[in-house]
């Protein structure tokens, strides 16, 4: 386990293009059925912006401005620009997170950190199964055979809810459709 990690955390990794983003989005709204508060930490291999030229926040983080914290009714926003550091850490960036307020963090990419992942899988792709190598690796989500036996389940990658199950039963050791958050 992570040593900043103070909820469960679970890790989906894949290839791009496999539909990572896609399957996680499917999953939160099934998980906030069951009463968790699901945290999302996503790597952005390209790197990204939220504010945009013209707009007060990108201005002043134009200007200099080293942390860039911009609030509003609905949500809140903090940039922080790290020039020279590289690739960041998934343990260097779980301390932003209020974990106090979440139940679990779904962690997208980051497939080289040392927790729990489900790999997705597309056979027609052509990659190879990074679970053969990977022993974090805990599931397989495909969406076709595969042509070798896993030492993991394999999950239907078009199948949501067989998905939100195992995350579900791994993460708190419990099953059901719309079960009470863990205690």
């Amino acid at each position: 386990m992570l040593k900043h990690a103070q909820v469960p955390l679970l890790g989906f990794a894949a290839f791009s293009n496999t539909g990572k983003t896609t399957l996680i989005a499917s999953l939160l709204p099934l998980l906030r059925e069951r009463g968790l508060r699901v945290g999302v930490i996503k790597h952005a291999r390209h790197g990204f912006d939220i504010d945009h030229p013209g707009k007060d926040s990108y201005v002043l983080r134009e200007a200099g401005a080293a942390q860039m914290l911009i609030g509003a009714p609905q949500r809140w926003a903090l940039v922080t620009e790290t020039p020279g550091q590289g690739d960041p850490k998934l343990e260097d960036l779980l301390p932003h997170l209020d974990q106090k307020r979440l139940d679990c963090i779904l962690v997208e990419g980051f497939k080289h950190e040392p927790l729990p992942k489900i790999e997705l899988h597309r056979p027609i792709q052509g990659h190879p199964l990074m679970c053969l190598t990977d022993e974090t690796i805990i599931a397989v989500a495909s969406d076709g055979p595969l042509a070798v036996e896993l030492r993991v389940p394999l999950l239907d990658l078009n199948n949501p809810l067989q998905i939100v199950d195992f995350v579900y039963h791994t993460l708190f050791g419990k099953t059901g459709q719309r079960a009470q958050k863990p205690e």
